[in-house]
């Protein structure tokens, strides 16, 4: 394991492209997304310090068709993808605890294709708000409008006014790429159902303390 700093949009694999390291965020997060031929683009998940980033090294793929860019500036650690290779193929804990994670990940990426589909914008962002805090050690998120449309795949005006109708209720202030979440419980209330079925998954999967 080694230290790296994990810069704002910093890319750390390519769609298709083979993976080196896997990476693990201690204070940063890195968004995973799905890109199209015209360059348009979605989020389909997060990762924070609850997980890592490159599934695909063990699970037998080599590579994947997202693209994982780091969403917020931090630290975090990277392995060579053969280190882990041989760990996950002993069998021991460390495979069953990356196995619980993966499930924990497709059942985040299925709950924002469902989100994306059947919400709205508004929600979209409250859910996506806090999976973000969740991941992070304060209130304060450092993001302009225009990448939040890209993580929802939507038009920037869209974002421009779900933000306002938060900040007029009170649960945000939004001001030049800071946004600052005044009440989480209001943020909580606001979403959908996706936040809490995701969050209750990420609990049940991956408790804190347990490694096998």
């Amino acid at each position: 394991m080694e230290p790296v700093d994990l810069t704002l949009g910093q890319v750390l694999y390519e769609s298709g492209a083979s993976m080196p390291y896997v990476y693990f965020p201690t204070d940063a997060i890195v968004s995973l997304l799905y890109v199209l031929e015209d360059g348009a683009s979605a989020e389909i998940a997060v990762v924070g310090f609850e997980g890592l980033v490159g599934i695909s090294i063990f699970m037998g793929g080599g590579s994947t068709p997202s693209r994982a860019v780091v969403q917020s500036a931090g630290t975090g650690y990277r392995l060579r993808a053969e280190v882990i290779k041989q760990e996950f193929e002993r069998s021991g804990p460390v495979m069953h605890l990356l196995l619980r994670y993966t499930q924990a990940l497709i059942t985040q990426m299925a709950q924002t294709a469902v989100c994306n589909r059947h919400h709205s914008l508004d929600q979209q962002l409250c859910r996506w708000l806090l999976l973000s805090l969740d991941r992070l050690q304060s209130n304060q998120l450092v993001m302009t409008q225009e990448l939040i449309a890209n993580m929802l795949g939507v038009r920037r005006e869209g974002v421009t006014e779900a933000a306002l109708k938060l900040q007029r209720s009170g649960l945000i202030s939004y001001a030049r790429g800071h946004i600052n979440v005044l009440d989480r419980p209001g943020l909580e209330h606001r979403t959908c159902e996706c936040y809490e079925v995701v969050k209750k998954e990420y609990d049940r999967l991956l408790p804190v303390g347990v490694a096998s």
